[in-house]
C-alpha cells in the first residue's frame, strides 16, 4: 500500500492504477498537479473562480474517461493539454459573448439617445468607470466620445487630429483591456433596453 502523498511513484504507474479505479492514486495525481493546471489556467483567465473551474473539469474528465484513456507522452503533458484546450474554449465562448451582445446593444438604435443617461443611474457603472480610468487618456477619451457622444470613428479622427485607423485601433485595444467589464456592462446594457420595451 503507498501513501497517496508518496512522490516518488511515477505517473505512468498512478494512471494505471487509476484506471483500476484506485482512487488513491487518483488523489496523488490531483495533489501533484491541481496547483499547476490552476496556475496555467489563471494565467489566461485571470479569475480564480474560472481557473479553480478548470482544475476541477480537468480531474473530473480524467476519472470519468479513465478506462478509455491512452496517455501516448506523460500524463503531465496530457493534463496540461486538456487543461489548456478547455481555456481556449472559454476565452473562445466569452469573445463569441461578448460580439453578440455588442450586435444586440448595436441594433437598437431608438434606445440610444438615453442609454447612457440610464446607466449611470445605475451602481454597476461605477464598476466600468473605475476600468476605463485606467486605460491610457486617448483610448478612453475614444471610449467617451463613442459612449457618450455616440460620435463615429470619422468624427472621432476629425476631432482628435488623428486617422480614422487610429481611431479603430484605439477602440479596439480599449475593447480588449475592458473586456471582462465590458462584457458584464454589454450585456447589463442588452437587458435594460429590452427591459424597456
Amino acid at each position: 500500500m503507498f501513501k497517496s502523498t508518496d512522490k516518488l511513484i511515477p505517473d505512468n504507474v498512478l494512471f494505471i492504477r487509476i484506471q483500476k479505479n484506485d482512487e488513491k492514486a487518483f488523489t496523488a495525481i490531483y495533489e501533484r498537479y491541481n496547483k499547476l493546471i490552476y496556475v496555467l489556467a489563471y494565467r489566461y483567465l485571470l479569475d480564480k473562480a474560472k481557473a479553480e473551474d478548470v482544475v476541477q473539469y480537468v480531474f473530473v474528465k480524467l476519472w470519468e474517461y479513465r478506462r478509455e484513456l491512452h496517455i501516448g507522452i506523460s500524463l503531465k503533458n496530457f493534463l496540461f493539454t486538456m487543461a489548456k484546450n478547455h481555456v481556449l474554449n472559454l476565452i473562445r465562448n466569452e469573445n463569441t459573448a461578448l460580439e453578440k451582445a455588442y450586435e444586440m446593444a448595436q441594433q437598437v438604435s431608438e434606445y440610444e439617445d438615453d442609454l447612457v443617461e440610464k446607466l449611470e443611474k445605475r451602481e454597476q457603472m461605477s464598476l466600468f468607470y473605475e476600468a476605463l480610468g485606467k486605460l491610457p487618456p486617448q483610448k478612453k477619451e475614444v471610449c467617451l466620445m463613442k459612449m457618450r457622444e455616440d460620435m463615429s470613428n470619422q468624427e472621432i479622427a476629425e476631432r482628435l487630429h488623428i486617422s480614422v485607423n487610429t481611431v479603430k485601433s484605439h477602440y479596439q485595444e480599449a475593447l480588449k483591456i475592458l473586456r471582462k467589464e465590458l462584457l458584464k456592462l454589454l450585456i447589463m446594457v442588452v437587458s435594460l433596453i429590452l427591459g424597456t420595451r
